[in-house]
């Protein structure tokens, strides 16, 4: 299992349900990565989506308490065993956690592969990422060339656990 996410110097990821800062290319990204793929998320970002819709091209899985919630183009689970037994449907490599922060902080510990977009900004937030950069399980093994947005730095950043907890 994989999963992506862009952060702030301070691991922070969102305020108010909504993202910190708007980057094409982070999100041309985005698109590249997890076309065709698993997305799995809250929820709460999927509300953050365009018209609240499961994004195209993607199988949208969303986890959801409320037995009640429905959406279309999207598979709609309640809890951690019902996400597992689903999950098992597919390839590991073609799954990728994107949010929100309680969704990442639950399947961190699965998930071999992060693909963190660092913004060299600090945000006011109220949702964060743990900082990958103090577990010792997870080791940088790509980065990118510093890019600019306006004023904004950022860079592309690729990460490692050798070691996942097995969920199949």
């Amino acid at each position: 299992m994989n999963l992506i996410v862009a952060v702030d110097k301070n691991w922070a990821i969102g305020s108010k349900n909504e993202l910190l800062v708007r980057i094409p290319n982070d999100h041309k990204f985005f698109r590249t990565v997890t076309m065709g793929k698993v997305v799995v998320l809250g929820r709460k970002t999927l509300a953050g989506f365009p018209n609240g819709l499961p994004l195209k091209g993607r199988t949208n899985i969303i986890l959801s308490s409320n037995k009640d919630f429905k959406v279309k183009d999207g598979i709609v689970v309640h809890n951690e065993e019902e996400l597992f037994n689903e999950l098992k449907k597919y390839r590991d490599d073609d799954i990728y956690v994107i949010g929100g922060g309680m969704v990442y902080e639950m399947l961190l510990p699965y998930c071999r592969i992060a693909h963190v977009t660092k913004i060299d900004y600090e945000y006011d937030a109220d949702t964060y990422f743990p900082d990958l950069d103090k577990l010792p399980e997870w080791k940088i093994v790509d980065e990118s060339d510093e890019e600019t947005y306006f004023s904004i730095e950022y860079a592309f950043y690729k990460y490692q656990n050798d070691k996942p907890v097995a969920y199949r």
